[in-house]
């Protein structure tokens, strides 16, 4: 099911590059059953694992310092094969589900089927993890409870934490637009879950900076809270992104109901945003909050968006 609403912006930040690695044809693990699965940045092509891509492991420095020390965050590029400078996208991860399994605060963010659907189209993608998140430095703090055992649902706690999130991402962008490899006139905004509310109210709030945004599954507080009013408000900021948006969320989400997500849109649209919604159901008893999983269920509408802000 689709809704929709429109398109235009440019730009770019700069700063210094940092770190490299990998990629090409290489051995896959086979299960018992169906394709094989193949190493990072490379995928099936019916005989064998070929790189789609470049994997590539950056650091991006920060105006942060935390203990004393100063804070860089992990970078996991995936450099399309070819000549660049490449069109860009950068990627934000979501949160840990409730926030109260610290041992998910270090697993890095990165999705194979993003990055190949981008970088088999000529797109860089940028996953950058935020401070606190994967291998990068500082503290996690986007929301907790005093006692940081939770999230929380308290919005003065929460709103700050959004913001600790934007200064992170203002870094990322800043250390992506200055690599060699990076066209900065051509960027886009994307993210799932937390990352998809950030995506679209980075782009708002960054004029001039990105092409169009693309929010998988986007919100900030799930429906577990009292009252995740949070979220409108978060989208009503993203409306000032003068820009194309897609919205993709899936049926039978445990963090946010489709009857919530289409109250989200339609506050971001009542205040002016430009975007497309469009709903997908994936197999009976799988999680919809997960359809990063499911490329063959949103590649189309991907692939017109993309084509809709240009090459």
């Amino acid at each position: 099911m689709i809704e929709r609403a429109g398109l235009a912006g440019l730009l770019a930040l700069g700063l210094i590059a940092c770190g490299g690695a990998a990629a090409g044809p290489a051995s896959p693990t086979t299960p018992a059953s169906s394709t094989p699965t193949c190493p990072a940045a490379s995928a099936w092509n019916g005989t064998q694992c070929q790189a789609f891509a470049e994997r590539i492991v950056a650091r991006a420095p920060t105006p942060f310092i935390e203990n004393d020390r100063p804070v860089t965050l992990e970078v996991i590029i995936y450099r399309p094969l070819g000549a660049g400078p490449f069109p860009t996208v950068m990627f934000h991860h979501g949160s840990t589900g409730d926030g109260t399994d610290k041992s998910l605060f270090t697993q890095t963010f990165t999705s194979e089927n993003i990055a190949q659907f981008f970088s088999s189209r000529g797109w860089l993608v940028a996953f950058a993890q935020r401070r606190g998140r994967g291998a990068s430095d500082g503290l996690y703090d986007e929301g907790f409870t005093p006692d940081r055992t939770r999230y929380s649902c308290v919005h003065s706690i929460t709103l700050a934490g959004f913001e600790r999130a934007l200064s992170d991402i203002d870094a990322a962008v800043a250390y992506v637009s200055g690599r060699a490899d990076v066209n900065p006139t051509r960027l886009v905004s994307a993210g799932v879950s937390r990352g998809g509310a950030l995506a679209l109210t980075h782009a708002a709030e960054r004029p001039g900076v990105f092409l169009g945004a693309v929010n998988f599954v986007g919100g900030w507080l799930g429906e577990g809270c009292p009252a995740p009013s949070v979220n409108p408000l978060l989208f009503e900021r993203a409306a000032r992104f003068p820009s194309d948006t897609i919205w993709m969320y899936g049926e039978n989400d445990t963090f946010y109901s489709m009857a919530h997500s289409r109250g989200n849109f339609a506050v971001f649209t009542n205040a002016g945003g430009r975007g497309t919604f469009n709903a997908y159901t994936r197999a009976t008893g799988l999680n919809g909050h997960n359809i990063l999983n499911d490329p063959h269920l949103w590649t189309g509408h991907l692939q017109t968006f993309v084509n809709s802000i240009g090459r």
